[in-house]
């Protein structure tokens, strides 16, 4: 995975996934493979990363001055995952 940079107008990225179901497979698959590298270029950034049963993945993003945006990520392969990630860090 090549570094991300996050920061600038963004401020926070929530991960929302459910433990146990299909379509929040390639999340987890993007947590265990790419989580740990975008921390490691990222230290002080906050990267929340919710569980909770029976949800619907989706990444929330939020900016300056509270605008927040959100993606669903339900069905997505960990590589989908990651470019959600880089769009809502532009």
């Amino acid at each position: 995975m090549s570094a991300v940079r996050l920061g600038g107008r963004l401020k926070e990225l929530r991960i929302h996934l459910c433990q146990t179901s299909p379509q929040s497979a390639g999340v987890r698959e993007f947590i265990q493979k790419s989580y740990v590298s975008l921390k490691k270029a990222n230290p002080t950034f906050p990267i929340l990363i919710r569980e909770c049963n029976g949800i619907q993945p989706r990444i929330w993003a939020r900016y300056e001055k509270g605008e927040e945006r959100s993606t669903p990520l339900t069905n997505m392969k960990a590589d989908d995952v990651l470019n959600e990630v880089q769009k809502l860090s532009k």
